[in-house]
């Protein structure tokens, strides 16, 4: 049962945890939602105790009127009241608060991620550079099955737009470099990334409707942690949603804190995230270093689920065998490691090796190479 702060106290077997109150290092309430108003609750944090903070906070899109689908049928748009604010000098003063409790949190050595759309990610990148951050990079997130533009008035918006930031120009920040160039199959990961929008059996629903309008896939928070933290490092999500980043810190081996103040989606984050399994030590260790890709990189079926860290892959004739780890590398019996194409070419004593059709998995009860999982990826995810 994941403990709750509900308000100003908490329901554990410890004594009441005012919100007010500053909470020391040793009693940080990882593993834990805070119920509240976000810059509140940070407030109540220790400084310099995260050593990341993803957030996605409200867009304040501000939609007029409703929103039809050429049929007549309604479209879910974010309409709820936690994304309204009274005038853009508002929602200024909000972002410009929260943002800086968050540099308050973050290790010298920390970093934030922030996402949003055309609505905000401006106005955003403003004030993390007048607060003295240091922008890192810009991601942009491709969305492989964006919504159309209904009205036909403008261009279909694809996509949306990541901050990297770190707490100053000479700060130093995690970056797992060599396990971002081995999920990409030994290529440097670009700054352009694609993933399909959260849906499928990912997509929580409650009688039929989503719970959260704007849940975010796992694959990203994925890649994201797995980029820029540690297994053990304390990762802060002040706008938790429905637990997104806590069920993949889980998963990681990362210790997480969320804010969130809907009741309706605490309760569904904190069934998502029990019912989250952690990967195992062994499956936990990332690569060091890598080599090329294809149109569709190993580590994404990694990250979006379609073969799971700690799966065993073995070779047509059965001579090798290897296991799937968090980065998209594989490590073979004998302690060896590398990529799908290098561990295969080594194994070998080959100069060069196609992972795709090297490398195999036990599919109902026969051998099929690794290939066959890419192109069921790519049938789902085509436009």
């Amino acid at each position: 049962m994941i403990d709750r702060v509900a308000g100003a106290t908490a329901t554990t077997d410890e004594a009441p945890l005012a919100l007010a109150q500053a909470i020391s290092l040793s009693a940080l309430p990882t593993g834990r939602i805070i119920q509240g108003d976000c810059i509140a609750a940070m407030r109540a944090l220790p400084a310099a105790s995260v050593d990341l903070i993803f957030a996605d906070p409200p867009y304040n899109l501000q939609l007029g009127g409703e929103l039809s689908r050429p049929d007549g049928s309604h479209v879910d748009a974010v309409t709820d009241h936690w994304d309204k604010f009274d005038s853009l000098a508002a929602y200024d003063a909000f972002t410009r608060a929260w943002l800086a409790e968050a540099k308050r949190l973050l290790k010298p050595g920390g970093a934030i991620w922030v996402i949003g759309s055309y609505h905000n990610i401006f106005k955003v990148g403003a004030a993390i550079q007048d607060l003295g951050y240091w922008i890192l990079n810009d991601i942009v997130w491709r969305k492989a099955n964006p919504m159309p533009n209904f009205k036909g008035t403008r261009f279909t918006n694809a996509h949306e737009t990541l901050i990297w930031a770190s707490t100053g120009e000479k700060a130093k920040y995690t970056f797992n470099y060599r396990s971002m160039k081995t999920l990409n199959d030994e290529l440097q990961m670009r700054s352009d990334w694609e993933f399909p929008i959260c849906g499928g059996a990912e997509r929580l629903k409650k009688d039929g409707h989503k719970v959260h309008p704007t849940q975010k896939p796992e694959a990203l928070l994925y890649r994201i942690l797995l980029a820029c933290t540690k297994p053990g490092d304390v990762v802060l999500d002040p706008f938790f949603g429905t637990g997104t980043t806590g069920a993949v810190a889980k998963r990681l081996g990362r210790r997480w804190i969320g804010i969130e103040r809907e009741g309706v989606y605490i309760a569904a984050a904190e069934e998502r995230i029990a019912a989250a399994l952690p990967l195992d030590e062994s499956a936990l260790t990332t690569m060091q270093s890598p080599k090329a890709a294809p149109k569709v990189a190993f580590g994404t079926l990694v990250e979006t689920g379609y073969l799971e860290p700690g799966t065993v892959l073995i070779d047509a004739r059965r001579r090798f065998s290897a296991t799937v780890r968090a980065d998209g590398s594989l490590a073979s019996a004998c302690g060896q490691a590398g990529s799908i194409h290098k561990l295969g070419a080594t194994l070998q004593g080959a100069p060069a090796c196609n992972g795709w059709t090297f490398w195999h998995h036990e599919a109902q009860g026969t051998l099929q190479p690794i290939d066959t999982i890419r192109q069921t990826y790519l049938l789902a995810t085509q436009p």
